[in-house]
């Protein structure tokens, strides 16, 4: 298998995984929550503007999950999750150490960061971003 082949085959399975775990926690926050709670628990934490950050956070994550998973718009998408991570980060997170069972920043953090990656390594051959442009499947940083 070519490096090229290969590359693109592990960015399509982190595209499909980091996007999963986005769409289920924005849906959470429409869905099982609710916005309304959910810019309630935002206003608890201290989040500014509860009720708007909570509509971009759930809006960014659903949507910016389903472009990971279909490789459209990455770098938009990943620098736009990024942002949605680093908000939960330096608000709610960073003081409450690494670990994500007592309320850290372990999961942020890594969305984060690899939504940012993605948005610099672009969407691979194997995305919408390949067939729209090519140039743009190949990243940022190409």
């Amino acid at each position: 298998m070519n490096n090229a082949l290969l590359r693109d085959l592990v960015v399509l399975v982190a595209r499909i995984a980091v996007g999963v775990v986005f769409i289920a926690h924005g849906w959470q926050k429409f869905s099982t929550n609710g916005m309304e709670a959910t810019a309630s628990g935002f206003d608890m934490m201290g989040v500014p503007a509860p009720t708007v950050s909570a509509w971009f956070a759930a809006i960014v994550e659903l949507a910016g999950g389903a472009l990971l998973i279909a490789g459209l718009a990455l770098p938009v998408a990943g620098v736009l999750l990024f942002v949605d991570m680093l908000g939960a980060f330096a608000i709610v997170h960073a003081g409450s150490g690494v670990f994500v069972d007592q309320g850290g920043y372990e999961l942020v953090l890594t969305l984060g960061v690899v939504a940012l990656l993605l948005a610099a390594v672009g969407a691979g051959r194997f995305s919408l971003d390949q067939v729209v442009s090519p140039r743009l499947a190949k990243g940022a940083v190409a």
